[in-house]
């Protein structure tokens, strides 16, 4: 395994993450390192290779030295083989037979007839075996290469499934003949669409026309108050007479348009939160090109949020802020507040983490992305045109769910020929960010892989963020099927700070879907624990045992909970910017469209 160099990716004369400087003699050789690494990763999706390689060649060696393993598994595929033609044998006599294996897209009629029947249990054979041969023994369940080569494992299988190809699904060949091949037609279409775009010829997402920036996503009433090179800070007008003394300032993910929290009138978290009676304030970030290579993390929380903070509170004078951080948003809030507590600034009245991160440990499914030799592939990619392209992240995470994000999408749309309908979180998912190599390779590097915040050696502008020092109130919110930003791992960050009013929420669904719930969801379920003293606290498991159950959305709990930790007496509604200062121009600006 290659280990990255920390300046390899650093255009001359640009400073390095960790300021630091290679010796000279290292610089040729890094510098060809990386653009070896960049044509590979050309040809791999931005894959390290050498990961996965090191992963099967470590299994094979086990495995070639356990014959007691082998004989299982030898064992293993006679009784599979055996299960295969025994069934192709009952299927042959024409009656309908079910495969009996629907979690692997199964569940239709029409995979219970010959020979449909026989292709899907031989491949229900075939991934079970290989499942079973991959799989880690119980005290290696946590090795890194054992989840990686169960990640290529998993993606070889679900490629190969039999529902993925025309000639051998059963409803694929229906649909085709009801169509008389149109569907097909359709699909090379669509294929085309779609090759044009990535090519470069660029345009919007089929089907995200009708859910345009300031039209019918990102519409609630306000205004841009402030712009620097890297954020607009917008304030939204209030809706009611009355309105709570704190503001609250929202930082959501710079890898992401902020208007996921103000999507449409049901369920924008902005809306609710204005319709309420706060005062909110929410930063937009830039999506970055390549001239904005060189910002790092300590431009993302000066320029950011501390530049955004000082602008709340020119505009809202005297008064403590509600801050709230959304993902990665959350964790460079998490450091922002550190390092005000640290110099006994008191401008946050409370702090809302939002499926944020603090610990790295256990990133989750993640993890298979995050080593030495992917980072510095990353590096190696983004080293050219200065940043991490919005396709890259997209395609990641749709690895890590092929089946439902790459395989049945591909067959909807080139074989079926039929173009997703989508909703406005989906709208918005296609309307992606680009993340800037230096700011990018340090949040993977520092953080992730060598978890530097919790361990408490992470800086920021020079001094150390140490996160025991935030003992304000807090409400931290992870979600029940995150594979982002996995709730247990979420969970760990009670145990880094020094809160004495800290509160738990853990809510069904996913990173997105999970927060972005609506005021209303007859789905949605969550469960909540408060602790009253800094050293309160619980393992997750039996956090999860202890912790009531609630039916129906959060974003009331906590809008309870921030009524409850902001002054007593209300104040007069303010107006759009406030305190004699001229807005900019009307929101949601200009950086969202970028």
């Amino acid at each position: 395994m290659t280990a990255p160099k920390k300046n390899s990716a650093a255009p001359p004369g640009a400073p390095s993450p960790d300021s630091s400087t290679p010796a000279p003699e290292a610089a040729p050789q890094a510098q060809l390192e990386r653009q070896l690494r960049a044509q590979l990763a050309a040809l791999t999706g931005g894959l390290a290779p050498d990961d996965y390689v090191e992963a099967w060649w470590e299994w094979y060696l086990k495995l070639a030295t356990h014959p007691h393993k082998q004989a299982q598994l030898a064992h293993s595929a006679y009784e599979k083989l055996l299960d295969s033609w025994q069934f192709m044998a009952r299927a042959a006599s024409g009656a309908p037979l079910p495969p009996e294996r629907e979690e692997l897209g199964f569940s239709d009629a029409a995979w219970n007839v010959w020979p449909f029947n026989v292709y899907a249990r031989t491949y229900a054979n075939w991934a079970s075996w290989w499942q079973h041969a991959l799989a880690p023994p119980a005290a290696a369940a946590a090795d890194p290469k054992a989840a990686r080569l169960g990640f290529a494992g998993r993606l070889l299988l679900e490629a190969a499934s039999p529902a993925n190809f025309l000639h051998t699904n059963p409803e694929l060949l229906e649909k085709t003949a009801a169509e008389s091949g149109h569907n097909l037609i359709r699909g090379v279409k669509n294929w085309l669409e779609d090759a044009q775009r990535m090519a470069g010829a660029g345009g919007p997402s089929p089907g995200t026309e009708q859910f345009q920036v300031g039209r019918d996503v990102a519409i609630t009433p306000g205004k841009v108050v402030f712009r620097n090179d890297l954020i607009e800070l917008l304030q939204y007008a209030p809706q009611t007479e009355q309105v709570f003394a704190e503001p609250v300032l929202i930082t959501p993910a710079w890898i992401m348009k902020y208007y996921i929290l103000d999507l449409s009138p049901r369920n924008s978290l902005v809306r609710f939160l204005v319709e309420k009676g706060h005062t909110v304030f929410m930063i937009s970030w830039k999506n970055p090109g390549a001239a904005d290579r060189n910002l790092g993390i300590d431009e993302y929380v000066q320029q950011g949020f501390l530049d955004a903070l000082n602008e709340v509170r020119r505009r809202v004078p005297r008064q403590p802020v509600h801050a709230v951080g959304y993902c990665i948003g959350g964790t460079l809030l998490a450091m922002a507040a550190a390092r005000l507590a640290a110099r006994g600034d008191t401008a946050l009245a409370s702090l809302t983490l939002l499926a944020a991160q603090t610990d790295f440990s256990e990133p989750g499914e993640l993890s298979v992305f995050i080593t030495p030799s992917q980072i510095a592939t990353l590096e190696a990619m983004m080293n050219k045109s200065g940043v991490l392209e919005s396709e890259r992240m997209g395609a990641a995470f749709a690895l890590l769910r092929s089946r439902d994000l790459m395989w049945a999408p591909a067959v909807n749309q080139y074989v079926r020929g039929e173009r997703p309908k989508l909703n406005d979180l989906m709208a918005w998912n296609a309307d992606g960010t680009r993340m800037p190599w230096r700011m990018h390779s340090e949040y993977l590097e520092r953080l992730y892989l060598k978890n530097e915040m919790a361990l408490g050696t992470f800086t920021v502008g020079g001094e150390r963020v140490d996160l025991k020092q935030i003992r304000i109130p807090m409400f931290v919110v992870g979600t029940e099927t995150d594979h982002v930003a996995p709730w247990r791992s979420v969970y760990k960050t009670r145990a880094l700070t020094g809160s004495s009013d800290y509160t738990f929420l853990l809510t069904s669904g996913g990173h997105n879907a999970g927060i972005v719930s609506g005021p209303v969801h007859p789905k949605r379920r969550h469960r909540m624990l408060t602790w009253t003293h800094a050293t309160d606290s619980l393992p997750a498991d039996e956090w999860m045992r202890q912790a009531p159950l609630f039916e129906g959305s959060w974003w009331p709990a906590w809008q309870r909970w921030l009524a409850q930790h902001s002054a007593q007496t209300t104040v007069p509604a303010r107006a759009v910017g406030g305190s004699g200062a001229a807005a900019l121009e009307d929101a949601p600006g200009r950086y969202v469209r970028g």
